[in-house]
């Protein structure tokens, strides 16, 4: 027996929130998770993500390998398959078959990439290397040292993943024009686990401290705004700081979700909360960020 969800027909960062509702409430032990994306018209890098830590979750719950329907609009399908979503998938939900690779010109700056290993973070950093100068500097106007600092927080972000999930974790980004927001071209970037989450991780060295009032979100601005880390060495923790740092001297928008908390820093071009909690509870760590093109007027 399964039971369907519906994704929503934009699965983006908010659409994110009531599909883990849904599955989350939908999931026993006895049926497995039918993901409905047939009506789904527009996907974001975080709604692909979201896909597959949802499946990912709904699996380990039940032991059940989940099942998907994929879009029926053609232009979605073909942005799937040339994001190597299905590649990913396929270790997570029943297919009938995985469609091959598409090789062809892609304007992604990173298709979808499973992170497992040291390896993995380094090929993954390696291989965007060309493609983020001709995007990031070409593009979207950014100065040549921007295109060092990208792949260094690129590669910090995934690091996380290995060094606080203890979880596989997924990451992808893509170039688009942000009519709905900004009217510019951006750069998002999507990385997400589902592993222990902040709370989990940083409760060995913080929660006695904070007593009573430990929760998702204490954990999450004690990493993202103080540099806290769940290990004891002095100059640990500052990887979340600098890349909250980076990200604000070129504009951007920054937001991590993790148990039932999220974070952000929030630019004045966006109005997104800065800080939430009472989320549809959900492991692992969430992250999104997005870098906009540089207006005429901006410097490095």
């Amino acid at each position: 027996m399964s039971r369907v969800v519906q994704v929503p027909s934009t699965l983006d960062e908010t659409a994110f929130e009531t599909l883990v509702r849904a599955a989350r409430a939908s999931v026993d032990d006895s049926s497995r998770l039918l993901l409905d994306a047939r009506s789904v018209s527009w996907v974001s890098p975080y709604g692909l993500l979201g896909l597959l830590a949802i499946g990912h979750d709904a699996r380990r719950r039940t032991g059940l390998a989940p099942l998907i329907e994929p879009p029926q609009a053609d232009d979605v399908r073909s942005y799937i398959d040339r994001m190597h979503f299905w590649q990913a998938a396929a270790e997570i939900f029943d297919l009938d078959a995985t469609p091959p690779k598409r090789h062809g010109e892609s304007d992604a700056l990173l298709e979808v990439t499973t992170i497992r290993s040291h390896e993995d973070v380094h090929r993954v950093v390696e291989g965007v290397r060309e493609k983020a100068q001709k995007i990031l500097h070409n593009r979207l106007g950014y100065p040549m040292p921007a295109v060092i600092h990208f792949s260094v927080m690129l590669s910090e972000v995934c690091q996380n993943i290995l060094e606080h999930a203890d979880s596989i974790g997924w990451v992808c980004a893509q170039r688009y024009h942000w009519r709905r927001r900004l009217g510019r071209e951006v750069v998002v970037l999507a990385v997400m686990d589902v592993g222990v989450g902040f709370e989990g991780s940083l409760a060995t060295e913080h929660e006695r401290r904070y007593g009573g009032s430990w929760s998702a979100s204490a954990a999450l601005e004690a990493a993202f705004l103080r540099g806290e880390s769940r290990f004891s060495d002095p100059g640990r923790g500052q990887g979340l700081q600098a890349i909250r740092k980076q990200v604000i001297r070129w504009d951007g928008a920054v937001r991590i979700r993790s148990g039932d908390a999220m974070i952000a820093h929030v630019p004045e071009w966006d109005d997104a909360e800065s800080l939430k909690s009472g989320l549809p509870d959900f492991p692992g760590a969430q992250v999104l960020i997005v870098l906009p093109q540089v207006q005429q007027e901006e410097t490095s």
